[in-house]
């Protein structure tokens, strides 16, 4: 059998027609465009690479975008102060400080300092903590694994009683992408580097989310038939046959997996462009929650 394709980009855009169109409605009531604002520090290539895709995307879509660039030597009081300038700026309605922070900044402190009602990045305690209790609902859920659980309830909406295993447990995905899964009644794992037995643990996955940044880690064998895989990662190989010198892959063995599986992301075109659609996705909602 070969796996049927989650395709994240045509997902991505249907997504971002949305917005659009919701944008445009509130431009025509005479409402303001949402706003986003993003807080670069330092100079991090791939954070500017993802920062101006960011900023393209809201352009495409009709919201406005602020960008703030401190540098690498910027302190912490200098990093917070700026984040509550924003709080208190009324054209912005969602701020997003672009993670991984110089060492020697306090992520925890930076990101409490956001507003809830304008963290659509998710990461804020309060919205994680609603995220991780039963009867609680987070205002904002960080964007990577609301994207992946588009994908996955697209192949199976219901995932009551299946079993799901996430391959990672870092805060930006693995941790929150777990209790999204929790939520929606899938009997959950989580695996990382000290799981005994891992082959074996992840072949019991009728949902894998693979989410530990090793390229190509996951191969066809550890694949149980039929099961829906999500590959949130994005390594570069070196390949000299490639114009760039090298080529982009997930953190499973493409190839060999979709012999295996029922459902599959590619990697480019798979989580990436879910991404940026649920912070489009996110930032709305923050317009609307603000009036």
């Amino acid at each position: 059998m070969t796996a049927q394709i989650l395709d994240g980009a045509a997902v991505a855009e249907k997504i971002r027609a949305d917005v659009a169109q919701a944008v445009a409605e509130r431009l025509a009531q005479g409402r303001p465009a949402p706003g986003l604002a993003t807080v670069l520090v330092g100079d991090n290539p791939a954070s500017h690479v993802y920062v101006r895709s960011k900023h393209k995307a809201c352009q495409q879509v009709g919201i406005q975008s602020f960008g703030y660039e401190l540098p690498a030597t910027a302190s912490q009081a200098e990093v917070e102060a700026l984040v509550r300038e924003l709080n208190a700026d009324p054209r912005v309605n969602g701020i997003l400080v672009q993670l991984p922070l110089p060492s020697g900044l306090d992520e925890e402190r930076v990101l409490s300092a956001i507003s809830i009602e304008k963290d659509v990045d998710g990461f804020h305690p309060l919205n994680i903590g609603r995220l991780a209790q039963k009867g609680r609902d987070p205002l904002f859920v960080p964007c990577t694994p609301a994207g992946c659980m588009v994908l996955i309830e697209s192949a199976l909406p219901d995932l009551n009683g299946v079993n799901a295993v996430v391959l990672g447990r870092s805060n930006i995905v693995g941790m929150p992408m777990a209790l999204l899964l929790v939520r929606a009644n899938a009997t959950v794992t989580v695996c990382h580097s000290r799981t005994r037995n891992l082959r074996e643990v992840v072949r019991q996955a009728d949902v894998l989310v693979a989410a530990v940044g090793r390229a190509e880690m996951v191969r066809g064998d550890w694949i149980k038939p039929g099961a829906v895989v999500v590959d949130v990662g994005m390594n570069r190989v070196e390949d000299p046959t490639r114009p760039k010198g090298y080529r982009l892959t997930g953190d499973v063995c493409f190839d060999e997996a979709k012999e295996v599986a029922g459902w599959i992301t590619p990697v480019p075109g798979g989580v990436g462009p879910m991404t940026i659609a649920m912070l489009l996705q996110n930032t709305l909602r923050a317009a609307r929650l603000a009036g």
